[in-house]
């Protein structure tokens, strides 16, 4: 650290607790002798010592040392008093000049470009930094921050460096160092050559500074941190897909709107970790029939410390029904170091309505182009009958008995064809199953999706118990949903018709559904179970019920349920049906979870 003393006459080394002595004063007894300069020095600094404490005797050096000590260590408890990086600023500023006895100062920080910014300032405004002496001192700022080095003169306007600067006596400078690295700058200065700063003063400062620069460091820490949470927070509450994370108890950490929106869930009635003695536990905000699945899916993400992902799955606020995304991921070390899960939801139950929307199209124009192609077949064979026939009554009338003969024989032929042909169309119906491994689970629910908007239907409460460990099935998956949605129509027709009776006795009356679902690790299958509080059969009707075009229905035609069998049989397993006239009937699915010969 170097220092300029000013010219004596001759070069002077200061001694530790020396003051500045004016060059005039020295002159002056200059001239009346040797002698007389060491008296009036003696009295010289008698009077600096008097007007700066710590220029004292080193019998009371130890008082001395305990003053500094004692205001290093209010200075640090001021200093430490608050994280907020401009409060920190002021303090800082406020105490460096009082801890110096300065006239003036200032804080200058490096920003993200290396160049200082003022950051406090202290009997200073921004006419006084427009000042020549500060541009000057600016500069020396700079080189102080860019070497690292203290600058400190007693005698500034005996320095070159500050010949300009006539509003400046002496300046100390020094740079704010963390690890090494220069941070910024503390600049103080006087003005009045009643007031000095002292090389013991030096010590106290570096102490200072070293401390402040601690204090600057957690302050930006600090700072970087709330900055980081405010930009996490933004970060979440504006996403897209719905977030929530949970502790290993499924209390709720963070949620954020989006997700909120999903679950149907108001803000106000949950409590994060944190908020409040005891947190909202997530289950507990879901329906009571999900909640089971829900136990399972945060268990495997938590216990298996694996990814958990369902791409379907259909949740039911209450009054509406959603298809969600979900990936339930495990996280470590929360902001209480206790693991927990990240929940991401999207909804998408538009997009799944579209999806179906595409398909009944496709659909729709696949039959329409397929009812004109047998439209034409037909219209083909009616018209060699209806001429045929024609021609016979003529034929009749004219007593030309061969030709009528031959008229009665195209009729007969023609309709045998028909006959072969719409057979032909019922085998077309059936084609052989295309089987591919997929779950059971999202067939059901993809099916109580579409059927549960139907108007027969939305009077229904549907009860639903999918156990969670059903692996994926071998099966045709449009020719089983075709079957589960045939035992879903007859369980609906079965309510309605009870609901009728019902009504014209005056009794009130809730039509009920349930689907229940079971897997058989012991035989590979999969037990579905449709059942329905309906009008139920008798046991006469109950035998007949898969008996090709037997039904109870006016308008029926008696091939759902046969077909429905055929179905069934064909995937190797089983439909069976018990019922109870007047309570109601059940219907059970057995498929086994492979297919012999698939490779095949």
């Amino acid at each position: 650290m170097a220092s300029n003393y000013g010219k004596v006459g001759m070069d002077k080394k200061r001694n530790n607790d020396t003051a500045r002595i004016p060059v005039a004063e020295i002159q002056a007894h200059d001239e009346g002798g040797q002698k007389d300069v060491f008296a009036d020095l003696e009295v010289i600094l008698d009077e600096v010592a008097d007007s700066n404490p710590r220029i004292t005797h080193e019998e009371s050096s130890p008082a001395k040392a305990t003053t500094d000590l004692r205001a290093l260590l209010e200075a640090s408890i001021v200093v430490n008093s608050s994280l907020v990086l401009d409060d920190v600023l002021q303090v800082v500023m406020k105490k460096a000049v009082e801890l110096m006895e300065a006239e003036r100062g200032l804080v200058m920080l490096l920003d993200e470009e290396g160049e200082l910014q003022v950051r406090s300032a202290y009997n200073l405004c921004k006419e006084d930094l427009m000042e020549e002496d500060f541009k000057i001192s600016g500069s020396i700022t700079r080189q102080a921050a860019e070497t690292g080095q203290s600058v400190y003169t007693s005698d500034a306007m005996a320095d070159d460096r500050y010949a300009n600067a006539r509003s400046v006596v002496e300046l100390h400078l020094r740079p704010i160092k963390v690890k090494n690295r220069v941070i910024g700058v503390i600049y103080l200065d006087n003005s009045s050559e009643a007031k000095t700063f002292l090389k013991s003063d030096l010590y106290i400062f570096e102490l200072y500074v070293q401390l402040v620069a601690n204090a600057l460091e957690n302050a930006s820490a600090y700072n970087s941190i709330v900055d980081l949470k405010k930009y996490n927070e933004t970060v979440i509450s504006k996403s897209p897909v719905g977030l929530i994370v949970l502790d290993t108890k499924c209390q709720i950490a963070t949620i954020n709107p989006h997700a909120l929106e999903i679950f149907d869930i108001n803000r106000e009635n949950i409590a994060l970790r944190g908020e409040g003695d005891k947190a909202t536990k997530f289950l507990d905000l879901l329906p009571a029939n999900e909640v089971p699945r829900w136990k399972h899916m945060l268990a495997t993400a938590i216990g298996a410390e694996t990814e958990f992902s369902d791409a379907r799955y259909f949740h039911n606020t209450g009054y509406i029904e959603k298809v969600l995304s979900l990936k339930i991921t495990p996280i470590s070390k929360l902001l209480d170091g206790e693991n927990g899960v990240i929940i991401s939801a999207e909804d998408i139950t538009e997009k799944v309505i579209m999806e179906k929307y595409v398909i009944l199209s496709e659909k729709l124009v696949a039959k329409g182009e397929m009812a004109a192609s047998v439209a034409h077949e037909l219209n083909n064979y009616l018209a060699i009958v209806s001429t045929n026939a024609e021609l016979f009554s003529i034929n009749i009338d004219r007593k030309e008995y061969d030709k009528a003969k031959f008229n009665s024989k195209a009729v007969v032929d023609n309709i045998f064809k028909i006959k072969r042909f719409v057979d032909s169309l019922m085998d077309f119906s059936k084609p052989d199953p295309e089987y591919i491994s997929y779950d059971i689970k999202h067939v059901i629910e993809d099916l109580l999706f579409s059927l549960r908007v139907q108007p027969r239907f939305k009077q229904v409460h549907f009860t639903v118990d999918l156990g969670h460990e059903i692996p994926n099935l071998e099966m045709d998956v449009g020719q089983v949903q075709q079957v589960l949605m045939n035992l879903l129509n007859n369980a609906a027709d079965a309510i309605e018709e009870r609901a009728v009776g019902k009504q014209e006795s005056g009794e009130r009356f809730q039509g009920k559904i349930s689907i229940e679902a079971s897997y058989s690790k012991r035989d590979e299958s999969v037990t579905i179970k449709v059942a329905d509080n309906g009008c139920g059969m008798t046991e006469e009707t109950l035998k007949k019920i898969f008996t090709l075009h037997f039904t109870t229905k006016k308008s029926g035609h008696g091939l759902g349920l046969s077909n429905c069998r055929k179905i069934i049989e064909q995937h190797n397993g089983r439909l069976t049906a018990k019922s109870t006239l007047g309570k109601g009937t059940t219907f059970t699915v057995v498929l086994p979870r492979f297919q012999p010969n698939t490779e095949e």
